[in-house]
């Protein structure tokens, strides 16, 4: 049987290793993100990945805050993050700059996740939206792509803090395994 290992024997980073450690090429954008412990909890997996940046846009609340801390559980000091007011304006931004955006949504003409595959040197932008209405429509129209999770059940969609978690550790995952296999 296996022993479940402490905090001290999993070689984590600290917080000075972290803010200096490289960072993935990913971006995470929350547009109108209500819940404060949805967001907590993207910053714990954009703290997990190495996620280069959070930007809290609309009415997503910023750290710090008693109940974003709670989920967060210090990620908010580790994880670089900013607040802007426009999603579509960032999002016009980072596209000028390089950054490939891609929302998550269900959308015609949207790529599935297991058949999405990054380009190794493309800065990606992930957007998530609105925990009922979804990440705005004008958001969508601007990006580059839109990306899917796959579901097969009777529900239409999955909790945003789950969302993250799966398609940030999917697409870290594929670009890790590109850099591996590069020549």
């Amino acid at each position: 049987m296996s022993r479940k290992l402490e905090n001290r024997e999993l070689d984590r980073l600290d917080l000075e290793g972290f803010k200096s450690a490289q960072k993935s090429p990913i971006i995470l954008i929350l547009d109108n993100i209500r819940s404060l412990n949805n967001i907590g909890s993207v910053f714990r997996t954009a703290d997990a990945f190495l996620v280069q940046k959070i930007y809290l846009c609309g009415i997503t609340a910023t750290p710090p805050h008693k109940d974003i801390r709670k989920t967060a559980l210090g990620a908010t000091e580790s994880v670089e993050w900013e607040y802007r007011k426009e999603t579509l304006e960032l999002v016009e931004e980072l596209k000028a700059s390089g950054v490939k955006t891609l929302a998550v949504e269900q959308a015609e003409a949207a790529i599935m996740l297991n058949e999405f595959e990054p380009q190794l040197d493309v800065p990606l932008a992930l957007i998530f939206g609105h925990e009922v209405k979804g990440v705005s429509q004008e958001v969508v129209s601007a990006c580059d792509a839109v990306l899917e999770i796959p579901q097969f059940g009777t529900k239409h969609s999955l909790n945003i803090s789950v969302s993250a978690g799966v398609v940030v550790w999917d697409v870290w995952n594929k670009i890790n395994t590109q850099k591996t296999k590069k020549p």
